[in-house]
């Protein structure tokens, strides 16, 4: 009876301290509310912020409701990834707010499949939008820094369709060109020739040009290789520095 005794009780401290399959659930709680808590922040930014305002293409749409721009902050700034303003990346540069992301987006009318060049990697942010949508991303970051730190980032979430080069990108990516659609995020006080050269005639380019401020020019290529250019919205951008700059004090 006392051997019994002495099983049935062992037995029972054995399956009380034997570790259960739900042990490491609150290990990973924290890492799912975390999720849940940006995710819904995202979602709002579209609603609120891109949509309200405008934004109707439900490509651009549901890469902005996908991709994870709290990611592509500082850590510090996390909580305030998904508010409508810029906020700083280092190295005296910043992400642009989610609305001129989506804006500039649409206004390439991408339908999938393009091959496209960013001119301005900065985070990453923008480059992760577009290849949600486009077969071939090619994106140009002058700071290397800047560059290492997206390609690092982009590679870790997995998008392998982004090629990030270190240079100056006024100059394009000649070896790569032509590209359906160009996209720059960095302004400079005119619009660089070899960017309009590396155009496919019926792509698009989205461009920022100007000083302290400046406008949004959406540049068409027609087929027979006509330039249009249109201004679409007033900016304010981070100026593109590099050869884009000397040009400038000529």
């Amino acid at each position: 009876m006392k051997r019994n005794m002495i099983i049935v009780i062992f037995s029972i401290f054995a399956s009380v301290c034997r570790p259960s399959n739900d042990a490491s659930l609150p290990q990973q709680q924290p890492v799912q509310v975390e999720q849940d808590f940006f995710s819904t922040k995202r979602h709002q930014m579209v609603k609120e912020q891109i949509q309200q305002r405008g934004v109707k293409d439900t490509l651009v749409l549901r890469a902005m409701r996908k991709v994870p721009r709290h990611l592509f902050v500082p850590e510090y700034l996390r909580n305030e990834a998904y508010q409508d303003y810029p906020l700083p990346i280092g190295s005296g540069q910043t992400i642009s707010q989610p609305y001129i992301v989506a804006f500039m987006t649409e206004a390439l009318r991408l339908k999938g499949g393009e091959k496209v060049l960013e001119i301005g990697t900065g985070s990453g942010y923008q480059a992760a939008i577009l290849a949600e949508i486009c077969s071939e991303v090619y994106t140009i970051e002058i700071i290397p820094a800047l560059g290492h730190r997206a390609a690092q980032l982009l590679q870790q979430l997995g998008y392998r369709n982004v090629h990030v080069e270190i240079g100056d990108g006024y100059r394009g990516l000649p070896r790569q060109a032509p590209f359906d659609a160009i996209i720059v995020t960095a302004a400079p006080d005119h619009v660089p020739q070899p960017l309009i050269d590396q155009l496919k005639p019926g792509g698009r380019m989205i461009i920022p040009v100007g000083d302290l401020y400046q406008e949004l020019i959406l540049i068409s290529k027609k087929s027979d290789g006509k330039i249009e250019q249109e201004s679409v919205l007033p900016v304010r951008f981070v100026p593109m520095t590099g050869e884009a700059e000397k040009k400038k004090n000529e």
